[in-house]
């Protein structure tokens, strides 16, 4: 069973990372975070503040779309053009299938996520230039576009003589080159010199990652849940509707869950993104608590879970053949 799950949970990954979507999401996000010093440049005293903010928010999107693109390409088309019947044909069973295309899509929004979680220690790490007096961090723009060059040429290279698949292909190198680059700056300060403790990498931004990281994978169990009877309209209606009806959570269940029991049931059932949302640490200069990033990994865990569950049992009334 757990080879089988594997087997699918491979190939789910390599078709999700294979996918045009996959790609361009990447890129917009990329474009994205290159632009946003320049964005936040005018904001006074809120510029490295509102520049967090924007990172953050372009990370969870990036992530939250190549969920639900990956998620029904993966459930959904197969159901579509039954060629689910020919993997079902054989001795794997439908939970078994879910979970591997749960893990699957997981695992390409991880990769996903990591880039631009290295592309938003980039910009951060450079900074707003708030006066004329401020100077670009030449370390962080030259490692970027050697980074980005090198992928590539080397991309374009692999593509033209073994025909890898571009897109793929450029995403994984991508991965790999950028640890080096983010890795290069962690030891190098602003000067070129071997100072770590001037890298200006803080703890915050990666744990709002990997906050943000457990909220994309509710939204990978939600969109497989989704996927597993709707197409791929109505999976993205129904994510982006519990994605936006989560992060109000608190003021629509929140304050009336003590005396109503609608309330205390709505609390529970839709996700509370609320939790995974660090945007008042970032205006309020405080500290994300290790403490509490465990309470979100726990509460992020349970819940994908809960709704994996669930649409497994969704999946074994559901006719496909």
């Amino acid at each position: 069973m757990i080879q089988k799950l594997i087997v699918i949970a491979r190939n789910t990954f390599t078709e999700a990372i294979r996918q045009p979507v996959y790609f361009v999401i990447i890129a917009f996000a990329l474009f994205l975070f290159v632009m946003s010093p320049s964005v936040t440049m005018y904001t006074l005293d809120e510029d490295i503040k509102l520049l967090r903010e924007i990172g953050l928010s372009t990370l969870f999107l990036s992530g939250l779309f190549i969920a639900i693109f990956s998620a029904t390409g993966a459930v959904t088309e197969e159901i579509e053009t039954r060629t689910i019947t020919t993997v079902l044909s054989k001795p794997i069973g439908r939970p078994t299938f879910l979970v591997g295309k749960f893990l699957g899509i997981t695992a390409a929004v991880a990769l996903a996520h990591y880039i631009c979680t290295i592309a938003l220690l980039m910009i951060i790490r450079h900074g707003v230039l708030e006066s004329v007096s401020d100077t670009h961090d030449w370390p962080v723009i030259v490692t970027a576009l050697v980074v980005l060059t090198v992928t590539l040429l080397v991309t374009a290279f692999l593509n033209y003589t073994y025909d890898w698949p571009f897109g793929a292909t450029g995403i994984v190198n991508l991965a790999i080159l950028s640890t080096l680059g983010i890795f290069f700056l962690t030891v190098v300060d602003k000067e070129w010199k071997l100072n770590p403790a001037e890298n200006h990498i803080e703890l915050f931004e990666i744990y709002g990652s990997i906050l943000l990281f457990m909220a994309v994978i509710i939204i990978v169990a939600l969109a497989v849940m989704f996927s597993t009877r709707m197409n791929l309209v109505l999976t993205l209606v129904c994510c982006t509707s519990a994605f936006l009806i989560g992060l109000i959570s608190d003021y629509m269940f929140g304050r009336f869950a003590e005396t109503a029991l609608w309330a205390k049931v709505g609390k529970v059932i839709v996700p509370n993104f609320q939790v995974f949302w660090i945007s008042d640490a970032i205006y309020e200069g405080a500290a994300v608590p290790a403490r509490y990033l465990l309470i979100g990994v726990v509460y992020a865990v349970l819940y994908s879970a809960g709704i994996l569950m669930l649409a497994i049992a969704f999946f074994q009334k559901r006719q496909v053949g």
